[in-house]
């Protein structure tokens, strides 16, 4: 990890979180136009590898197309594309801002997988936040109250694969260049997804394209500030500011989609911040005393 700088972490991560919704803008728009989902995954990793190409190449030369972490590399462009593709097909059953509460179920998965995957220790106190934050995830999904959605499975796996994506990326912290990183996994993703793309191939317009390419933009620069935030502070510490994205997403869902949240969704969501939180600032404490 770079040297800590608390306030530029914190200011890297806000911009980050209000950047990420227009993915999901972007992707809402394209989907219900009919562009198929994994046209729009393709996009995201596609244009994600051209936009960083040049920045890559200056940090690490030739190089950059040879992952020092091949396997952890692979693996996490893996999560990357089954999450994303999750994650969209979600977009098309539900609001944003709803796809977006179901998947922050994702820091409460990180910590229950963290003992088993990181060897980190979770204490009561933390498995108390765990069962809270799944408390926090019925209320939102209310399964025996209304038909499942296929949105919500489709949301719960991307939350899952989000994960594991985030328990590999902390293996990765600090040993491979934010931007190297970026473009590795964005480089590794489109290659399995060109091959794919010619069987579900469908021509797009000149502002489907623009639109694409905002995509990839928008998921390059939010996911390279939050790699960049998490190098210059501790992720306990960033964790919770993980949660504005959703005060974002409401806003435009609401501007472009007309959609909000009904009460129960907020209601769960703070259930999910407030666990959240307090595992940020309860680990904060333990690693002071470490």
């Amino acid at each position: 990890m770079s040297k800590p700088n608390t306030f530029k972490a914190i200011i890297l991560m806000l911009i980050a979180m209000a950047v990420m919704p227009l993915i999901d803008v972007f992707a809402k728009f394209l989907s219900n136009q009919g562009i198929p989902v994994l046209q729009l995954v393709w996009a995201r990793f596609f244009f994600g590898a051209l936009l960083t190409l040049t920045f890559a190449v200056q940090v690490k030369g030739e190089n950059v197309f040879k992952p020092s972490h091949p396997t952890m590399q692979i693996a996490r462009a893996g999560l990357l594309i089954l999450g994303t593709a999750f994650f969209f097909w979600a977009l098309k059953y539900l609001p944003i801002a709803d796809t977006l509460a179901i998947y922050f179920i994702q820091p409460i998965l990180v910590t229950a997988l963290s003992p088993f995957l990181l060897g980190e220790k979770v204490g009561m106190q933390r498995w108390a936040m765990v069962f809270l934050g799944f408390i926090g995830v019925l209320i939102i999904i209310r399964p025996g109250f209304k038909d499942i959605n296929p949105g919500v499975i489709f949301a719960l796996g991307a939350g899952l694969c989000s994960a594991f994506y985030l328990i590999l990326t902390r293996k990765l912290t600090g040993a491979v260049n934010a931007i190297v990183t970026s473009f590795q996994t964005s480089f590794i993703g489109a290659i399995p997804l060109t091959a794919a793309l010619p069987f579900v191939w469908m021509d797009a317009t000149v502002s489907q394209w623009a639109m694409m390419f905002g995509l990839g933009l928008s998921a390059i620069v939010g996911h390279y500030l939050v790699a960049k935030a998490y190098d210059l502070a501790e992720a306990s510490l960033l964790s919770p500011f993980s949660y504005t994205e959703m005060i974002n997403a409401v806003i435009l869902g609401w501007l472009f989609f007309d959609d909000f949240p009904d009460l129960w969704t907020f209601v769960g969501v703070g259930i999910l911040m407030g666990c959240a939180f307090y595992i940020s600032v309860r680990e904060r404490q333990l690693n002071r005393l470490a």
